[in-house]
């Protein structure tokens, strides 16, 4: 079995063998590392392509600078990303650069973690939480362990 996995550098959709995941395989393109555990920032563009191609679950922090309990969730999604690495990826969309963001994934409020795989959206989680609740959730809603 392999993964499809888009690059979050440059948005090249890569073939992974589902055995590589734990090897820190690189994009083809342009080599930067396709599974880490930490949280990349990326843009509309990049999750478009991620939402539709990846099968490894993308969870996305829709967040802006000026919100409080995003600022201090930061630190939580870090902590989860580093937990589920290689089994899940997590990334950032600013929304206060990034509006169109907002009108996209319908968004009413922030922060807002919308679990991605397979093309779908699989599931949302609002306001902020501690790295244990965003753990379960992934988990809850994939094969995904620690």
């Amino acid at each position: 079995m392999s993964h499809h996995i888009t690059c979050l550098s440059c948005a090249t959709v890569n073939r992974v063998p589902a055995e590589r995941l734990s090897a820190h395989p690189k994009c083809g393109t342009c080599g930067a590392k396709l599974v880490e555990a930490k949280v990349h920032d990326i843009d509309t563009a990049t999750l478009r392509k991620a939402e539709t191609k990846d099968t490894l679950p993308l969870l996305v922090d829709f967040w802006a600078p000026w919100c409080g309990p995003c600022r201090a969730m930061a630190p939580e999604f870090s902590k989860a990303a580093q937990a589920l690495s290689p089994h899940a990826r997590f990334a950032k969309i600013n929304t206060q650069v990034h509006g169109d963001a907002s009108q996209r994934y319908g968004i009413r409020g922030i922060p807002l973690l919308i679990l991605f795989r397979n093309g779908q959206e699989v599931a949302r989680l609002t306001g902020a939480r501690p790295a244990a609740e965003i753990e379960a959730f992934v988990r809850s809603h994939t094969k995904a362990r620690a």
